[in-house]
């Protein structure tokens, strides 16, 4: 019941200093916590590979579609992980490419572990504005005078990680640095930027009946611009996408086959200043020989629900032990 009551006590704190969101989305974000959270890299104590591919409202031409693609371990120094973690996220005419490298330390606390992790990558965006389909067929606006840009973006980011066997509770910062996407001054008020994000995440593991039948609650909140008030830069002091947040409702069954319902909204929906956004199914089967696959599915609940089919995450994954090359069980988190 602690645990229980510490979880939402998190989920209150974070949510009510949280402002907006802008990165790409997961389902199944649990299984893909390195692309948010550098301090992730070797948490499971055994190298771990995962794949996941997500294609946002299905049926819309340009919608998002996401691959990702993650590798993280300890290393024989038992207090160090290393991870690599890469993405590429297209929107309609927009495209970033992205590669990460973690670095994580681990320090014994408690019942637990805390790790603190850093990375540092390079995230490629470019876009092509003559894809963009308009009234007249010609693009006039300023903003969209550089007609393929791309830019290569060097950057940072950092972590806290803390978990047990039965509880973890992190906090991430994938880039640190703010990126303006203009080449030069144009006399407009809107343009591409690249916002801080920030990220929490916390959940349980709660057995009902051993490791026959397990429990496990969590949740991820997702910001952009909890501390954009204080740049220096006004184009970087306001954000438009709401605070976002998956509650995600799970239960394992003898270590195997994984089955879970979540709910995605936002902070500002229950002012009636945004919508809800999603409820979503989700599986997962491991298999003896340590593979792993996955699928998700999410049933829209905005105005996209008519012309979207949905979205969809398909993934695939592998764990091994590092130490004795033999598989072992999946860990809860």
């Amino acid at each position: 019941m602690r645990k229980i009551i510490t979880l939402l006590s998190f989920c209150l704190l974070f949510g009510s200093y949280s402002y907006g969101q802008q990165d790409a989305m997961f389902t199944k974000y649990m299984f893909n916590a390195l692309t948010y959270n550098p301090a992730y890299a070797g948490a499971k104590d055994h190298m771990a590979v995962g794949l996941l591919h997500r294609t946002q409202w299905w049926g819309i031409n340009g919608a998002p579609t996401t691959q990702t693609f993650t590798i993280h371990t300890p290393m024989k120094n038992e207090r160090v992980g290393i991870g690599l973690n890469a993405i590429n996220d297209k929107i309609g005419p927009t495209n970033t490419l992205g590669a990460n490298i973690s670095y994580a330390y681990r320090i014994p606390m408690g019942k637990g572990k805390l790790s603190v992790g850093i990375q540092g990558g390079v995230i490629n965006w470019r876009a092509d504005w003559n894809k963009l389909s308009t009234q007249d067929g010609v693009i006039v606006d300023d903003a969209y005078a550089e007609t393929e840009p791309n830019y290569w973006l060097p950057n940072f980011g950092a972590g806290l990680y803390y978990y047990t066997d039965k509880f973890y509770v992190g906090v991430g910062v994938p880039h640190l640095i703010e990126y303006d996407l203009r080449k030069e001054e144009i006399n407009t008020s809107l343009w591409a930027k690249q916002y801080r994000h920030y990220y929490f995440s916390t959940g349980v593991a709660i057995p009902l009946k051993g490791d026959m039948l397990v429990f496990k609650p969590s949740i991820l909140v997702k910001n952009t611009g909890l501390l954009s008030g204080l740049s220096k830069d006004e184009a970087f002091q306001e954000t438009g996408a709401p605070t976002e947040f998956d509650v995600d409702l799970s239960l394992l069954f003898y270590q195997t086959l994984w089955i879970g319902t979540s709910f995605r909204s936002a902070i500002e929906a229950f002012n009636d200043t945004s919508s809800f956004d999603s409820v979503d199914i989700w599986a997962s089967y491991y298999l003896a020989n340590g593979l792993r696959i996955g699928a998700a599915y999410d049933y829209t609940l905005t105005k996209l629900q008519g012309p979207a089919q949905g979205s969809f995450e398909v993934m695939l994954g592998y764990e091994f032990n590092y130490k004795t090359k033999q598989l072992v069980t999946p860990r809860y988190f």
